[in-house]
């Protein structure tokens, strides 16, 4: 059994459940979560979440059974194929892309949503590591919460890719980006482009 927050009526309320996790399993910010693939054995635990979307950073087809699961639950499938290789990773992660998956993440509309890749270790970390930049987070915190999640599968590569990216691509973005308090101190991040809503959809 364990505790997940999930938001029901405007509100974040406990729930507990039956472990059923996807390994790698974590809450990143309010209404944020990652994780490693899951499969059928997790879909009670998704259930739960009330997940509205999934954000897939590999370039493979969503599994059939997968995608079953997603149209019964009415959850969009937002995919961002990235080439993982246990080479040169740092060479095989584009900027446009993790800038095009960070803009979904900004849009509270798609919450709560869940992130992830194969294991959620590299392509999963290196995400969320640049939406922790685009949060103002420390570099040796981004990077500490990066190796917590790889283990020693942590690649240099994705750490430098981190280190160099700049954030300030999405800076326009953040005049459409609105704060919204909701209880006591929560703070909500919203991108406001209708027209974003139309790239990178995959339907099934």
């Amino acid at each position: 059994m364990g505790i997940v927050m999930i938001e029901e009526g405007g509100r974040e309320i406990e729930v507990e459940v039956v472990d059923g996790r996807p390994s790698n399993f974590s809450l990143v910010e309010r209404g944020i979560y990652r994780s490693s693939f899951p499969d059928s054995s997790n879909f009670a635990f998704l259930e739960s979440l009330n997940l509205r979307s999934i954000v897939y950073l590999c370039p493979e087809p969503y599994p059939d059974e997968n995608s079953e699961f997603l149209r019964a639950n009415g959850i969009r499938l937002y995919q961002f194929g990235i080439q993982g290789t246990k080479k040169e990773p740092f060479v095989n992660v584009p900027k446009d892309t993790i800038t095009e998956a960070l803009k979904v993440l900004l849009d509270v509309r798609n919450h709560p949503v869940l992130i992830h890749c194969k294991q959620g270790k590299h392509r999963t970390g290196c995400l969320v590591g640049c939406l922790r930049k685009l949060q103002n987070w420390c570099l040796s915190s981004v990077l500490e919460e990066y190796q917590h999640f790889a283990g020693a599968k942590a690649r240099a590569t994705d750490m430098k890719f981190i280190e160099l990216f700049d954030v300030s691509c999405l800076r326009q973005c953040l005049y459409s980006i609105i704060y919204r308090y909701q209880g006591l101190g929560h703070r909500r991040l919203a991108y406001q482009d209708e027209t974003m809503h139309q790239k990178r959809i995959s339907t099934n």
